[in-house]
């Protein structure tokens, strides 16, 4: 895309952590970035229902919609697109019982929970260069 401006692609995703605070993340099938479950709109969805909608396809876990808090709208270098940036709009959910045994669903290959404050080099840059730093300073357990 030279000299072009990078194409966006809209997603909703969900911070949940653990009890010591680490992050669930995935890896969708045939890439090497482990990001946020999530995923991209339906027409006419909203972000809330795709978060919702979303986890449950990727990790078999239901949410429950009014659990979910929005931490904000963040753009970043999208992981798996070259040439492309994503805007995720990012909800937190308290931990649930059922994510403590999440298994991959649909297009996701493997799923780790994640200390935000580790750096590592196969995070999705929405991940490393704005979510994470932002969770550094709250990182809390985040409980029922």
């Amino acid at each position: 895309m030279n000299g072009a401006e990078p194409r966006t692609i809209r997603v909703s995703a969900v911070v949940m952590r653990d009890a010591d605070g680490r992050v669930l993340n995935v890896r969708k099938r045939g890439t090497a970035s482990l990001m946020l479950p999530g995923g991209k709109h339906e027409p006419g969805e909203l972000a809330i229902d795709t978060a919702v909608r979303e986890f449950g396809e990727e990790l078999g876990v239901s949410l429950e919609r009014d659990a979910l808090r929005l931490i904000g709208v963040f753009r970043a270098r999208a992981a798996n697109e070259p040439g492309h940036v994503v805007e995720a709009t990012v909800f937190e959910h308290p931990f649930v019982a059922p994510a403590g045994s999440a298994r991959p669903h649909a297009e996701i290959e493997a799923l780790e929970w994640v200390d935000p404050r580790d750096r590592r080099s196969d995070m999705a840059p929405l991940n490393t260069d704005v979510i994470f730093p932002k969770l550094i300073g709250d990182t809390a357990p985040h409980s029922p």
